[in-house]
């Protein structure tokens, strides 16, 4: 048994789209192989050594490269391509009916409860948006007015952009605490989103106040079995958000996908058993939907020198797992999540042979090699990988 496991999750960081792309608008979507191309080869020595470009059947591989660790990638068996879907599955919890989502903005009844709710006199948007962009078109009527700007995207969000200096966090959090509680039944989206933002320079900037009002998730989930099981679960950046709380012990947020890095290697020097679970948000937030390339290649290459560190610091009875939660190719057309496969990467230090874990039909094979590892109950969707990390 592997005493302590540290999960990483590279959000939006997928490797190609699913066969059912096209279903989503996504055919010919590639994260990964879009940024190679676009970089010509990425820096990521760390991550090609665990197998990243010894992936089969994507646009990395590479035959020459002789890898150390397991890898392959994982099918999206949920009805989605967001946060919740992609991070519920891999804990074990398949999401068959899609969340809403409002292409068209909300209905005048949701938003008449809103404002009846929230005692607000107005707001600002209503639309499908570019979070960054939103807030320089509206933000000098949002500051006039004081109307928060509410938008959404192609995922199941209903999103409220507030400067501090106009709604103060604690004010935007409360805000989002009543939309919340108000947005169930046909409504129930899978996260509300405060989105804190400040002018700097003449131009409105977002800061890293966001918070993510989810539902909760079935407690039928690795993060709960594990908890109740006694072992010690740690969310790093918004997986306490993601997850509601739900089978989190500590909990703590980051401001970009370094600081998340240092949080993770923090909490190794302190929790030397159970769960170190860790979200880099800034490749999906920051890259992906603003459709910035050159930074996504960059963060990606900074990560990896992240990783060495981590990996440096692993004990003999720790297994490090990397992986994503759907994709949000920079490249691609729109500026919202799409559906691809997720790399799947796996190593510990006593590995005598490189694995190649081929296609697999769940993120949740992910989950249940955890489970199996610390021998709590089974999830209820995923297959065991822990005998093939020989």
């Amino acid at each position: 048994m592997f005493k302590r496991v540290i999960w990483i999750i590279i959000d939006s960081v997928g490797i190609g789209a699913m066969p059912d792309a096209a279903r989503f608008g996504d055919e010919g979507a590639d994260t990964l192989g879009h940024i190679n191309a676009y970089r010509g080869r990425l820096n990521v020595p760390n991550m090609e050594k665990l197998g990243l470009y010894s992936i089969k059947n994507t646009a990395l591989y590479d035959e020459k490269v002789s890898p150390i660790g397991a890898f392959g990638k994982a099918s999206e068996l949920s009805n989605g391509k967001d946060t919740t879907t992609g991070h519920w599955e891999m804990a074990g919890i398949e999401t068959k009916k899609a969340f809403p989502t409002y292409p068209n903005g909300f209905p005048e009844d949701v938003m008449e409860e809103f404002l009846k709710k929230t005692g607000l006199s107005g707001y600002l948007g209503n639309c499908v948006a570019s979070g960054t962009t939103i807030i320089n078109e509206l933000g000098d009527r949002h500051v006039a007015t004081g109307f928060p700007i509410i938008y959404t995207s192609a995922d199941s969000v209903f999103q409220i952009a507030a400067c501090e200096d106009v709604i103060p966090v604690n004010e935007l959090y409360r805000i989002c605490e009543i939309a919340r509680e108000m947005l169930t039944g046909e409504h129930e989206v899978a996260r509300v989103i405060a989105r804190p933002f400040v002018k700097e320079n003449g131009v409105y900037v977002r800061t890293s106040n966001r918070h993510d009002y989810s539902i909760k998730p079935s407690k039928d989930n690795l993060l709960v079995y594990l908890m109740e099981a006694g072992y010690r679960v740690t969310g790093i950046g918004k997986i306490g958000d993601i997850y509601c709380g739900v089978g989190i012990g500590d909990s703590v947020h980051t401001k970009s996908n370094i600081d998340g890095m240092e949080k993770t290697l923090d909490f190794m020097d302190t929790q030397h058993d159970g769960l170190i679970f860790t979200n880099l948000v800034e490749f999906d937030s920051t890259w992906g939907h603003r459709r910035d390339v050159e930074g996504y290649a960059g963060g990606l290459e900074a990560f990896d020198q992240e990783l060495n560190r981590v990996i440096y610091k692993m004990k003999d009875d720790d297994l490090l797992i990397i992986n994503a939660d759907h994709g949000c190719d920079p490249t691609f057309k729109g500026t919202d999540h799409t559906r691809e496969y997720i790399p799947v990467l796996m190593y510990h230090k006593k590995m005598t042979n490189a694995v190649d874990l081929g296609t697999l039909e769940t993120f949740a094979d992910i989950g249940a090699t955890i489970a199996d590892n610390f021998g709590v109950k089974k999830l209820s969707i995923g297959t065991s990988l822990k005998n093939k990390l020989k």
